[in-house]
């Protein structure tokens, strides 16, 4: 719900992706879902709502399942099966592509390797710089002690938040590897740090925000490439006309 006045939330996940949403309007407008840190951006002006394209699609619900699949054989292959290997998936959208990753080595091990999320809001380098971070709970109900551990996440950027996994990871034991599987490698890498496995390498620059939606958050499986500047002027766009 929104008021008689224009209101903006930037976020910026320890430089992974920015995300710009707008909601203005001259009266109460009702019924609109708020925008998720990779969800679409939109105006919405009384009962209307203008939504924002994408600058490209990257990769639909084939290209990502197929990138999944692969990215399965290729942890089964390097670590010789799956009996020794667990999925920690990042939260949010890194747990769901771990519970993903997960059911495609079952489907061709038999086996599936257990699956925990991990929240790293207190391992982040500016967490200090946050009055309220946002905190979800890290569930991993099995000894990491000794295991292949792989590591999943949606976007590398600039390594921070795979840095902050690291140690909150070494925090609850000692893994006998630590294996790092994305569904995008976007570059521009500010810490010494590179994924063993990678859905698919997108070029891209600053001014460009790559997001990955996953069918049981956002509705639906796609990888988007969102242009911030746009996504600015609309909002100094409708502050001017408000």
């Amino acid at each position: 719900m929104c008021h008689n006045r224009t209101t903006f939330k930037a976020v910026r996940d320890t430089g992974k992706d920015s995300h710009v949403a707008l909601c203005c309007a001259p009266r109460i407008c009702s019924g609109v879902p708020l925008p998720h840190r990779h969800g679409a951006s939109f105006l919405c002006e009384g009962s209307h709502m203008e939504q924002l394209e994408p600058k490209a699609t990257i990769m639909d619900k084939a290209g990502m399942a197929r990138a999944l699949t692969r990215i399965a054989h290729e942890v089964i292959e390097n670590n010789e099966g799956a009996a020794n290997i667990a999925l920690v998936g990042i939260v949010r959208r890194g747990a769901n592509i771990a519970e993903a990753l997960a059911t495609e080595i079952e489907a061709i091990e038999g086996v599936r390797p257990p699956v925990g999320k991990l929240d790293i809001s207190f391992y982040r380098d500016d967490v200090s710089r946050h009055v309220a971070p946002i905190i979800h709970k890290t569930e991993i109900m099995f000894n990491v002690d000794g295991k292949d551990i792989i590591l999943v996440d949606d976007v590398l950027y600039s390594g921070r938040t795979v840095r902050s996994a690291l140690d909150a990871l070494m925090d609850l034991g000692r893994p006998a590897t630590i294996q790092l599987a994305v569904m995008v490698d976007r570059g521009h890498r500010e810490l010494p740090i590179r994924a063993d496995y990678v859905g698919k390498n997108v070029p891209s620059s600053h001014e460009e925000d790559v997001r990955v939606f996953v069918d049981s958050l956002d509705g639906r499986d796609a990888v988007e490439i969102w242009d911030i500047e746009t996504e600015k002027q609309a909002i100094a766009n409708k502050e001017v006309g408000a």
